[in-house]
């Protein structure tokens, strides 16, 4: 993730201190409290920290949108962990210390036992966040999910009205998300907007925008296309390098506006870590200072590089273990026949290993780049979908041979 209001407006968020290494300085106030209960665990260098883990606790989900990375469906499906070998990894999990549990799917509030599952994380001390479609958040699941103590729900939305529900393949989807989203924020819940885009919905960019601001959204993720799941078939609908820097260009400038009009809002892009890249040199021309501490930023964490097998980690609905929940085509083993934290601190994966150590393997672009200790070769995983390799050139990256080279 790279955050935008930080790295090019340079104004302090929330979670600075799981991705930066540092706690609020002064003037900007202080974290929420189970941000603050976890700065103790922020570690001297990135190399060193445990990761943040995506665990789907359901493959089943009651939509079914065209990019899902899961390829799930609104059936029941064999051989997910029972609430008992959840509750088992999740005492995994806090022992080992990670920073945070992501819990996902499928849909994660289709689960008979979600709440009991929360619940058992938030006693064991771990920070929760949530990632949903939105569209089964009652009032009473609004208040419960704030109650157990979710320190974030990501809400996904594909565009507006009648746009998002072709996408999630489902008429309502869009109104039902809506009223999700404003029941939480009802219930005093921090709640952010998830955005993955594509030619199809970068026309809506501003309205997008428009909407965080209308609804009071606290934080806006905005993503770029990964080719997993049944995001494979839309590789050909991925963006153009000119589209990219065009809306990467908004997204700056509209945050830029946000932050000059007293928002606090905190506006992030995944999954194409050339943005790091792309944010320091438009600094660079127009305030040096802050993009040398920019700079600094993106270096202590790992150069801002997809953290795939080092700051992130996935476990699936079945137990596996995965450098990340784009790549559950590669298993590094299973929380049924061995912890995660044994799994992880594993040395004998070879992807596991060339992720950890991923630099001297980028060849092509990737390999030549003089920023490649910034991005790493950004997303790993879309590279091998394209050419069959993981340490070829990501198809994605839209920097020039020039600002490169």
């Amino acid at each position: 993730m790279i955050n935008v209001t930080k790295l090019y407006c340079g104004v302090d968020t929330a979670s600075d201190p799981l991705r930066y290494g540092h706690k609020h300085g002064p003037g900007h106030g202080a974290p929420h409290a189970t941000e603050a209960a976890q700065e103790h665990r922020v570690p001297p260098s990135a190399s060193e920290r445990r990761p943040v883990v995506v665990w789907n606790i359901t493959r089943r989900c009651n939509l079914h949108r065209v990019h899902c990375y899961t390829n799930s469906n609104n059936e029941h499906y064999q051989g997910e962990l029972t609430t008992e070998e959840g509750q088992r990894l999740l005492e995994d999990l806090a022992t080992f210390r990670i920073p945070a549990l992501l819990m996902s799917g499928g849909e994660p509030l289709i689960r008979p036992d979600f709440f009991e599952l929360a619940q058992y994380a938030r006693s064991l001390g771990l920070r929760l966040t949530l990632s949903t479609n939105g569209t089964l958040i009652s009032e009473p699941a609004a208040q419960r999910i704030r109650e157990i103590g979710f320190a974030y729900v990501g809400i996904s939305f594909d565009g507006l009205g009648r746009h998002h529900d072709i996408f999630r393949g489902h008429l309502g989807a869009f109104y039902e998300a809506r009223e999700g989203l404003r029941r939480l924020k009802a219930a005093g819940q921090k709640v952010g907007l998830r955005f993955t885009m594509t030619r199809h919905n970068i026309a809506y960019l501003d309205e997008i925008f428009d909407f965080i601001n209308q609804e009071g959204i606290d934080r806006a993720c905005f993503y770029h296309l990964v080719y997993s799941g049944r995001g494979r078939k839309l590789a050909k609908d991925d963006l153009t390098p000119q589209d990219i820097r065009q809306a990467i260009d908004r997204i700056l400038q509209r945050t830029d506006e946000a932050v000059d009009q007293g928002r606090k809002l905190e506006v992030l892009t995944v999954d194409n870590h050339a943005d790091g890249v792309y944010i320091y040199l438009k600094l660079l021309e127009r305030d040096p200072a802050q993009a040398a501490e920019t700079l600094r930023l993106l270096v202590w964490n790992g150069g801002g590089a997809n953290s795939s097998g080092v700051g992130i980690g996935n476990i699936d609905w079945l137990g596996n273990v995965h450098p990340d929940q784009f790549w559950q085509d590669h298993t590094i083993g299973n929380v049924r026949d061995e912890p995660f934290s044994a799994l992880w601190t594993k040395s004998g994966d070879p992807i596991l290993a060339g992720l950890r150590n991923r630099l001297p393997l980028l060849t092509g672009r990737c390999g030549t780049c003089r920023f490649k200790f910034i991005c790493g070769g950004s997303f790993r995983v879309r590279a091998l979908r394209v050419h069959g390799d993981p340490w070829a050139p990501d198809p994605a990256c839209y920097l020039s041979d020039e600002e490169i080279s």
